[in-house]
C-alpha cells in the first residue's frame, strides 16, 4: 500500500508538470482529492493494512494529501497571477494620450427661437401664458368662430381623441381661456406644441405654435402693423422688408397675411420662395367681434387683434435649415450646431 501511495503523488506531481489551463487543474484536483478520487481510495482500504503499519500509513496518506492541495493552490494563484497582469496590461491607460473633450449640450434652435421672441414681446408689455394640448371641442373651434361645416374640422387635419375632444390645432384656444377669466385690457402671447394630420419635408403632425393677443379700448389695424413690424425687425433684422396681403380666417375680421423679404435671395428670386421674393411668415387680424361675445366682451367697447405664426417656419429661415424633419431627429451633429 505504501508503494502504492508512493505511485500516485509521483503521477499526480507529473502530471500537475504538464497542466496548461485552470480547467486541467481542477480536473486533476477532482481525480486524485475529490470525493470519489485516488487518494480516497486508498484510504478507504486502510483495512487491508497491517495493524501495525495502519498509523504510519494514515500519516503518509494525509502528507500527500495536504501536499497535492498545497500544490495545487499554488498553481492556481500563479495562473490567478498572469490572468490579473495581462487584464492589467490590456486595460491600462495612457497617460500620455490627449484628453477627450466634454461634449455640451445646446438649447435646441425651436427653443432658442421661442425664447428670443418671448423676450421681444415681453419688452412689448405682453405676458407669456399656456394652456392645456388636448383640448374641447369648443375651445379649440366654436368659440373662435369655427363653424361645424368648417374644413379644419375636417379628419385629415384634426386629431379627434372623442367627439368632443380634440389635440389642439392650435394655440388660440388660450386665448379664449384667458379673455374668459380676464377683463380688458388683455395683452398675451401663447407658445405651446399643436397637432395637425400632416407630415412631410416642411410639416409634421407636431409642431409648435405662438400666438399673440392684444385686447383694449382704440385698439386699431394700425397698432397690429406697428407690433408686427417691430417684432420681424427685430428677429430679422432693421433691413428686413414686409407686407401685409389681404386673407381670411374665422376668428378675425379683417384678416392679413404678414410676408418679409426672402431671407435667401433678399428678394431677387429663388427656389425657396417660389421666384417671388417674398416668403409668408404670418397670420393676423383683428378680433372678430362674435370671438368677443363668446367670451362675454362688448365689441363696441374694445377692440383687438391677433396673430399666429409656427416656431419652426421662424428657425428654418433664420438658420437656414431646408427641412423640417431634422428639428425632431435628435440629431447631435445637427444640434451642435446651434
Amino acid at each position: 500500500m505504501t508503494g502504492e501511495l508512493e505511485a500516485l503523488r509521483e503521477q499526480a506531481e507529473a502530471e500537475l508538470r504538464k497542466i496548461g489551463t485552470e480547467e486541467e487543474l481542477l480536473a486533476i484536483r477532482t481525480r486524485y482529492l475529490g470525493r470519489k478520487g485516488l487518494l480516497t481510495g486508498l484510504l478507504r482500504n486502510i483495512a487491508n493494512v497491517p495493524p501495525e503499519e495502519r498509523p504510519q500509513f494514515g500519516k503518509d496518506c494525509n502528507e500527500v494529501k495536504e501536499g497535492l492541495s498545497a500544490r495545487i493552490d499554488q498553481i492556481l494563484a500563479g495562473m490567478a497571477s498572469v490572468k490579473r497582469d495581462e487584464a492589467l496590461l490590456s486595460e491600462r491607460i495612457d497617460v500620455t494620450l490627449p484628453g477627450r473633450g466634454v461634449r455640451y449640450g445646446h438649447i435646441h434652435p425651436v427653443t432658442q427661437v421661442r425664447e428670443e421672441i418671448c423676450r421681444i414681446f415681453a419688452g412689448l408689455g405682453f405676458s407669456v401664458v399656456e394652456g392645456p394640448e388636448v383640448e374641447l371641442d369648443y375651445y379649440n373651434f366654436e368659440a373662435l368662430n369655427i363653424p361645424q361645416e368648417h374644413p379644419a374640422r375636417d379628419m385629415q387635419d384634426t386629431f379627434y381623441i372623442e367627439d368632443n375632444i380634440v389635440l389642439r390645432t392650435h394655440t388660440s384656444p388660450v386665448q379664449v381661456r384667458i379673455m374668459e377669466k380676464t377683463k380688458p385690457p388683455v395683452r398675451i402671447l401663447s407658445p405651446g406644441r399643436v397637432y395637425r394630420r400632416d407630415s412631410d419635408i416642411s410639416h409634421t403632425p407636431m409642431f409648435h405654435q405662438i400666438e399673440g393677443l392684444l385686447v383694449d379700448r382704440g385698439i386699431t389695424f394700425g397698432d397690429l402693423k406697428g407690433v408686427l413690424t417691430v417684432f420681424l425687425k427685430q428677429v430679422f433684422g432693421e433691413e428686413t422688408a414686409l407686407r401685409f396681403r389681404p386673407s381670411f380666417f374665422p376668428f378675425t375680421e379683417p384678416s392679413a397675411e404678414v410676408d418679409i423679404q426672402c431671407v435667401i435671395c433678399r428678394g431677387r428670386g429663388c427656389r425657396v420662395c417660389g421666384q417671388s421674393g417674398w416668403l409668408e411668415i404670418l397670420g393676423s387680424g383683428m378680433v372678430d367681434p362674435e370671438v368677443f361675445k363668446n367670451v362675454g366682451y362688448d365689441p363696441e367697447e374694445v377692440t383687438g387683434f391677433a396673430f399666429g405664426l409656427g416656431l419652426e417656419r421662424i428657425a428654418m429661415l433664420k438658420f437656414g435649415i431646408t427641412d423640417i424633419r431634422l428639428f425632431f431627429e435628435n440629431d447631435l451633429r445637427f444640434l451642435e450646431q446651434f
